[in-house]
């Protein structure tokens, strides 16, 4: 089943709690958390503090996306009964592996996030022991730009790689989906796609919500 991950980036932060709720009635799977530290990319979203006030107040898991440099220094800040996924970057680890393994040890599924310009081989030697693949469809660092149609071709990949290995991870977009795209992206084979201000941009963001799933053809 494919899920829709709203992220959090594009919400409006003066009223997170009740935008979150929003999104929950709306049928999202997932929060998706973007962690900018404006070394790795060229911006500072936040830190798990504001992710943690979530905690208890949705039933929604949550998707935590660090685009940061050192993310082994941090992985344990995000922790939380709701956790589900951590994802770090290819780029920005000196030992992929061993990374992938302390978010494990730290009881969340790991993830691993590749640049548009960087190529699906260089995640070669860890699509065995991560539990998603996350492409990003845009430079990450700002949420609201539009979609690099080009990415899509690495989900196909990645796709076809995943099963003629007969691996199991979830492959994941981030960046640019909206409304006109994001059939396309689910025909790619994604399946968790992330939304940023497709969905907190709407005056109604639960019918928007609801709107995305079901140009996604996302059932339940």
């Amino acid at each position: 089943m494919i899920q829709l991950a709203p992220s959090i980036l594009s919400a409006d932060f003066s009223q997170l709690g009740q935008q979150v709720s929003c999104i929950e009635e709306g049928g999202a799977h997932l929060i998706h958390v973007d962690v900018m530290d404006g070394h790795f990319v060229p911006n500072i979203s936040f830190g798990a503090a504001v992710m943690k006030s979530l905690t208890g107040k949705t039933a929604l898991p949550f998707d935590v996306h660090l685009m940061i440099e050192h993310p082994d220094d941090y992985i344990e800040d995000f922790i939380t009964p709701q956790t589900e996924y951590i994802t770090v970057h290819q780029e920005a680890c000196v030992h992929l592996h061993r990374t992938l393994q302390h978010i494990r040890a730290a009881g969340a599924k790991a993830g691993v996030s590749i640049n548009p310009a960087t190529p699906l081989c260089m995640l070669e030697e860890v699509l065995e022991v991560a539990d998603l693949i996350l492409i990003m469809s845009v430079n990450p660092g700002f949420g609201g730009q539009k979609m690099i149609p080009a990415c899509l071709g690495k989900i196909e990949q990645l796709k076809r790689i995943r099963e003629e290995k007969g691996l199991d991870f979830q492959i994941e977009i981030d960046g640019g989906v909206n409304l006109d795209n994001i059939g396309r992206v689910a025909q790619a084979g994604t399946d968790i796609i992330v939304a940023g201000s497709a969905a907190f941009g709407a005056e109604d963001i639960p019918g928007r919500v609801r709107d995305l799933i079901s140009r996604a053809g996302i059932n339940g």
